[in-house]
């Protein structure tokens, strides 16, 4: 809760401008332990969290099946630091193993270090969203990356192992 709270409050990371409590992030995790989807965390060796990273269905339509959006949030002190990296590459094997075949990032246009950061991990930008949103008193661009998880051609047929 802290994690995300902190981005709604000070970053465009997430366009919420309300804070939430820890009934909405409770919420949250049924939610996507519901739908069988993963919700990785990254503790110290005190059980401190130091970031969180989950996927959920892109869009709500059937066709849209095999399409998942991620989030990936690191706390404030810790970023650079290649946890993001890490919940980023074990989040992308969770979704492999899942058998979805494309997996999207939706960043603020000026967050150049998750770009960067998605790039790196095979990522390709594919579009971008001039003024879609507005947090802070200023319109907000909106890019669209995504990594294809699987080459196979047929949506019905079982992804390779």
């Amino acid at each position: 809760m802290a994690i995300y709270n902190d981005a709604v409050l000070n970053t465009t990371s997430i366009w919420n401008e309300t804070a939430v409590d820890a009934t909405n992030r409770v919420a949250w995790l049924t939610d996507r332990q519901r739908v069988g989807y993963p919700v990785l965390v990254c503790v110290d060796e005190s059980g401190a969290v130091l970031g969180y990273a989950s996927f959920g269905d892109w869009r709500a339509f059937d066709g849209y099946r095999h399409t998942v959006e991620h989030s990936v949030y690191v706390s404030k002190a810790c970023r650079g630091t290649g946890i993001g990296k890490a919940l980023m590459t074990a989040l992308i094997a969770r979704a492999r193993a899942l058998g979805k075949h494309v997996m999207v990032a939706g960043i603020e246009a000026g967050n150049e270090a998750s770009i960067r950061m998605h790039l790196k991990l095979g990522f390709e930008q594919v579009g971008l969203l001039t003024e879609v949103g507005t947090k802070f008193g200023r319109w907000l661009d909106l890019a669209f990356l995504q990594l294809t998880l699987d080459r196979r051609t047929d949506p019905d047929a079982p992804p390779a192992a």
